[in-house]
């Protein structure tokens, strides 16, 4: 059926729009505000005849005016979009005119100076002026130029000051964002300096080197061989010279800040030069590669996804059927890559890393603590050289920590980072924000630290350095491996014992890992303890597959009819197994081959045919030794017989998502029949059909749902699944190789 009223213009909201400067900028915001049916009339103003005659031809704007007064009769909104230095005769025309309750706005590059000339025109800021300014560009200029789609999936900045009027702040931010622009606030003054260094400076040393060069007499030679990276640097150097030079005089106290901080830094590298400090480039350069692909990413997720993808429209389409055959190595394990990369920072020599992880949370970790000034090259594939900085060599980052999706990061860093002489602000995307932080705040400050957390205890979490740290002896209420191990880090700086007592056994990667380094652990039953005193040594580091992404082909390959696959290298560190030992609980056919150490950890390769399962109480002893893989071990109870019972896992509840609630409510969608409880969930096995679940941006889900579509009767259709990047970067193509019949749906 088709929704009409989705073939029906949109109701104008706002009667008239001018637009004063149909340039680039100014001609693709009326365009596409006058192709949204959001204005009743759009009208253009220009200095030039033939814009205007163009600006018509072209659709761009319903009518053109070349005297302003005109123009703004019983205007709505007015956009200011002419060059920077133009807006001050621009502003001082408009303040001699009656212009109603229309509200303005601007697109110039310098919040500071347009605010400034709106208040000397005025004679103060009016209420119903928005300063705002759109990040993107053309190389492409002129009303011939305007293009509706030139701001989406764009940032657009708007800098309201405290007498703005909300409500035309909100006419301003809807009429961006319907252009499929990402919107934020800002302050003028933290606007300005941002695009000082981000924007105004490329662009001055840019112009800067190319006129360096080519004054000098060899220049000729000098552009005949520059290869492709000159010509990438110095592209912006094409831009127009004149509004660049407005934009410099307009903004230049700002402008001058951030070159007396990159001179400053500049000096630095000259002096590495002349020195042969072959360490100290060798750090800027991995820093600077790996920062810019990193914050690529984020930004590319803030503006594609969460806000213009409304955070679940990366779908994935999981068709029914099909058997698993082949052998498969999963990524390296997530666990032990954070570690890998924490240690080695603090160790003393160089370690080297193989088969690390390169999904986001692991790298956030990595970049973290580039951040604070430790040099390491990679990854390339799976390859990582971390040169270690000692103990208590690590240096302030130079802005809050951002670490994205992984609790583990924030979780581990804060124990850390509690005892650093400098303080640091770890902060995380929508979705990291969301999840408790108090289970290492509140014993972190039994140890002395000052930790200041957001509302209820989540991110960002604020760390105050120089705290002297207390051990102390800590009986965990919940099993949690990152808890224990944030307690026994913070154990390496702390004076006296530290010692942390587990309900139930979790995960002890940190413990083999610190001895692994050369640092000793005592574990005395349930219970491990460390002692400051003692240094961490680099070594090599070989990370094993991870046992909680092969769960994934475990429980498929049990499920899917005729299937049999081999697993290679994973590791199975006995504190990881619940999910091989629930499984074979379940009847499934589970065999470990070539059983070996590798850097203490246990590994071996992993062979498992299809099986009838049955229904069982998994052993509460087990659940936080499975307690990650739940998810898809819930859609192996769904096809197994009988009943399956789960309590004990609260935890589940406090993951990335609900974990419990959600998988009942996808497992219920597709007919199955199941009974969530505070700590656990009922489900009876059965037919298992198609339909629409949400993974709520929990990767696991989506990956668990993908694999039901084994035994589904018909398509499942998975929404939310951006994050499965996140812990299993290649699962999609894995799933292929093997016959898991579940792709990204096409986005229309």
């Amino acid at each position: 059926m088709v929704d009409v009223t989705a073939l029906q213009p949109a109701v104008p909201v706002i009667g008239r729009l001018v637009v004063v400067g149909l340039g680039l900028i100014g001609g693709s915001f009326a365009k596409g505000l006058r192709e949204s049916g959001l204005c009743g009339e759009v009208v253009g103003v220009d200095l030039d005849p033939q814009s205007r005659k163009l600006a018509v031809e072209l659709g761009v704007v319903d009518r053109c005016e070349a005297d302003l007064a005109l123009a703004c009769q019983g205007a709505d909104v007015i956009q200011l979009a002419v060059p920077i230095l133009a807006m001050e005769k621009l502003l001082a025309l408009l303040a001699g005119m009656d212009l109603g309750q229309a509200i303005l706005t601007d697109v110039g590059s310098a919040k500071g100076n347009v605010v400034r000339a709106a208040q000397l025109a005025f004679g103060g800021m009016p209420a119903r002026f928005v300063p705002g300014h759109p990040i993107a560009g053309s190389e492409q200029s002129g009303v011939e130029a305007s293009n509706a789609q030139l701001f989406r999936r764009h940032k657009v900045i708007l800098t309201p000051l405290e007498q703005t009027d909300p409500a035309a702040l909100a006419v301003v931010d809807r009429l961006w964002r319907e252009l499929g622009a990402d919107v934020e606030h800002m302050q003028v003054e933290r606007h300005d300096e941002v695009l000082a260094a981000t924007s105004h400076l490329p662009h001055l040393l840019a112009f800067g080197l190319v006129d360096s060069l080519a004054k000098r007499n060899e220049n000729l030679d000098i552009f005949r061989y520059a290869a492709g990276g000159f010509r990438d640097f110095t592209r912006i150097a094409g831009s127009d010279p004149v509004m660049w030079h407005d934009i410099f005089l307009a903004n230049r106290e700002a402008v001058l800040r951030t070159l007396d901080t990159f001179r400053s830094d500049l000096d630095a590298l000259r002096d590495a030069v002349d020195a042969g400090d072959g360490h100290q480039l060798l750090g800027v350069f991995t820093r600077a590669r790996v920062a810019r692909e990193h914050f690529s990413k984020i930004l590319a997720r803030r503006a594609y996804m969460e806000t213009a993808m409304n955070a679940d429209e990366l779908t994935f389409l999981a068709s029914p059927g099909g058997r698993l055959s082949g052998q498969i190595r999963v990524p390296g394990d997530k666990s032990i890559s954070h570690r890998s990369i924490m240690l080695g920072s603090l160790a003393e020599g160089v370690t080297e890393i193989e088969g690390f992880l390169e999904g986001e949370d692991a790298l956030a970790t990595l970049q973290a603590f580039r951040d604070m000034g430790v040099v390491i090259e990679g990854p390339h594939h799976g390859r990582v050289t971390i040169h270690g900085v000692g103990l208590h060599g690590l240096k302030p980052a130079p802005g809050p920590i951002y670490l994205g999706n992984s609790g583990t990061s924030m979780r581990l860093l804060s124990g850390l980072l509690a005892a650093q002489r400098f303080d640091s602000v770890l902060a995380g995307d929508a979705s990291l924000s969301k999840r408790p932080m108090s289970r290492v705040a509140k014993p972190l400050r039994e140890m002395g630290a000052v930790i200041e957390t957001g509302p209820e205890g989540r991110p960002p979490l604020t760390i105050r350095g120089g705290q002297v740290l207390k051990g102390m002896a800590y009986s965990m209420p919940m099993a949690s491996a990152q808890v224990k191990s944030c307690l026994l880090l913070a154990g390496l700086y702390a004076e006296g014992k530290t010692s942390v007592t587990e309900p139930a056994p979790t995960r002890d990667h940190t413990e083999r890992m610190l001895r692994g380094f050369g640092y000793p652990v005592e574990v005395a039953g349930a219970t491990a303890s460390v002692e400051p005193g003692h240094a961490l040594i680099a070594t090599h580091i070989e990370v094993p597959g991870d046992i909680s992404s092969s769960a994934f082909f475990l429980v498929a390959a049990s499920i899917a009819e005729g299937s049999e696959l081999l697993l290679e290298h994973v590791g199975v560190n006995p504190t990881r197994t619940g999910v091989i030992d629930i499984l074979r609980l379940m009847g499934a056919d589970i065999t470990l081959e070539n059983p070996r150490k590798v850097g203490g950890e246990a590994v071996a390769d992993l062979r498992v045919r299809a099986a009838a399962l049955k229904g069982i109480e998994i052993p509460e002893a087990l659940v936080p030794l499975a307690i990650d893989e739940f998810p898809v071990l819930f859609v192996a109870a769904a096809c197994a017989e009988g009943r399956t019972v789960l309590r004990g896992a609260e935890e589940l509840r406090v993951k990335e998502s609900d974990r419990i609630q959600v998988m009942a409510d996808g497992l219920l969608a597709l007919g199955v029949k199941c009974e969530p409880t505070p700590d656990g969930i009922i489900i009876d096995g059965g037919p298992i059909g198609g339909g629409e679940v949400h993974a709520h941006g929990d990767h696991r889900i989506a990956m668990a749902f993908s694999v039901a579509s084994l035994r589904a009767a018909a398509p499942i259709r998975i929404r939310d699944c951006a994050n499965v990047a996140t812990s299993f970067p290649n699962f999609l193509t894995l799933c292929a190789h093997v016959g898991i019949r579940v792709a990204q749906e096409a986005q229309l």
